[in-house]
């Protein structure tokens, strides 16, 4: 059967070679075959269960549709780009094989809701396979954290020496922003679990189908509300491009910091070999290369969100053919995701902190300064600006000297600020600091493994 009687009989001639290279679609959607044969069997069963065909029928169709799946997972099904997609290929073959019964399968459906149905079974899957990923990253950040409470290193704002904080206090950040992704995917799922089977091409149908019953057998929530908004719309789509595009950048945020750690300068982390490359021509080196990838990933995962967008603009009511571009930037955005997800939770995993690396980057850049210009307010009285400003001197004095602040001496400090007393030096130090940051969010030891078992309550349990 060639793809031109499969559209009917309106079309005296075949399509063009090109017509038939840009309009096909099988190269790619091949992939969803798992997906268009389960709409397939729901779809016959809810036709018989309506007696808008036998129940032979279904069977039969039923007994086509589990050969055909298995011809194609042992690879024995020959896709024909003259079918144009999956669902032509499918339906050609289950003619092939039970005869008529397979030409009633199409009764009450359109290739339009077809595909949208298809698209959001497969999407579904992903997501639910993506949340375990983050999930598995979760664990990974949180148990790093609890294991490194209380490994102080320089918290940056700049990309400068700011306040000391914990390693277990940095990686909890990236825990909560992976478990705002997970949010936001958990979002796009519940808005994209509705069934458009039985909206057919975009006025719904005179067959008295049971589109709830479809949707149940499928595991959606409910049937599409409007048949035209079922076949025109991809938002949902353009959602979980969008989710996927945050959570890419945050995954790209870590990457940064890791590439940054790795470095000569900074030298805070050991990352082994599983997650590391050497050079061609400098034996030396060891290159984080699997963190510069997942830094990259979100050009193309934005790329996908873009070009989604930009298919949609300006479309007319209600199925175009342009949709048809929906399919691989998706495909390449959820493989890229899933695998800059995947990469980071072995990296996460695999790091190992170099504490005295850590420690020595707190000799440099007065990041205890706000710990004295907070002992000036709480022991002194000062208003905070006072403070700032006369901790702002002290700073100076000791970048002249080329000391750090607990360097300086008593008599010094107090030409500075009369006031002040041998008490300041118990602030100066990085581990003072650290531990008075109790406030809830703060950065104190106790306060991370608190945090810490919050998260796995919050996000694991």
């Amino acid at each position: 059967m060639s793809g031109n009687e499969m559209w009917g009989g309106r079309f005296a001639a075949g399509p063009s070679e090109v017509m038939e290279k840009i309009n096909a679609s099988i190269g790619f959607d091949k992939k969803l075959f798992r997906q268009d044969i389960a709409g397939s069997r729901a779809h016959s069963a809810m036709l018989a269960a309506r007696g808008i065909i036998s129940e032979a029928d279904r069977d039969a169709i039923h007994d086509g549709l589990n050969s055909i799946e298995k011809e194609i997972e042992e690879g024995r099904f020959e896709f024909k780009v003259a079918l144009e997609d999956i669902h032509m290929n499918v339906e050609a073959r289950l003619r092939d094989l039970i005869g008529e019964p397979g030409a009633r399968l199409h009764t009450g459906r359109s290739r339009n809701d077809q595909v949208i149905t298809d698209m959001r079974l497969w999407l579904r899957d992903e997501i639910d396979g993506l949340d375990k990923g983050l999930e598995a990253l979760q664990i990974a950040l949180i148990d790093k954290a609890e294991a490194h409470a209380d490994v102080l290193m320089p918290g940056y704002t700049h990309l400068q020496s700011a306040q000391p904080v914990t390693f277990g206090h940095h990686l909890l950040a990236y825990a909560e922003m992976t478990g705002r992704d997970r949010g936001r995917l958990a979002d796009c799922r519940k808005r994209l679990n509705e069934c458009t089977l039985g909206a057919a091409a975009l006025a719904g149908t005179s067959f008295d189908i049971d589109r709830s019953m479809t949707a149940e057998l499928l595991g959606f929530d409910r049937p599409t509300e409007n048949s035209m908004d079922s076949v025109a719309s991809r938002d949902f789509i353009m959602e979980f491009l969008a989710t996927a595009t945050i959570c890419s950048v945050h995954l790209s945020r870590l990457a940064e910091e890791i590439v940054i750690w790795m470095t000569d300068r900074f030298g805070f982390i050991e990352l082994s070999d599983a997650f590391t490359t050497g050079s061609s021509i400098m034996p030396q080196k060891k290159n984080p290369d699997a963190a510069e990838l997942v830094r990259a990933k979100p050009g193309r995962i934005l790329g996908a969100f873009t070009g989604m967008a930009l298919v949609v603009k300006g479309l007319p009511m209600t199925f175009n053919k342009d949709m048809q571009e929906d399919k691989e930037p998706l495909f390449d955005a959820v493989e890229a995701i899933a695998l800059s997800v995947a990469a980071m939770a072995g990296m996460v995993t695999d790091m190992e902190p170099r504490p005295e690396r850590m420690r020595a980057a707190l000799e440099a850049g007065f990041p205890t300064a706000t710990d004295l210009a907070d002992w000036l307010v709480r022991v002194l009285g000062l208003p905070f600006r006072d403070a700032h400003h006369v901790t702002g001197r002290l700073v100076k004095m000791a970048e002249d000297k080329g000391c750090d602040l607990a360097d300086l001496s008593l008599e010094e400090m107090q030409t500075v600020e009369a006031r002040i007393t041998d008490d300041i030096f118990s602030v100066l130090t990085p581990e003072a600091s650290v531990a008075s940051r109790t406030s809830f969010g703060g950065t104190a030891p106790e306060n991370v493994r608190a945090a810490a078992a919050r998260a796995r309550q919050r996000f694991l349990g």
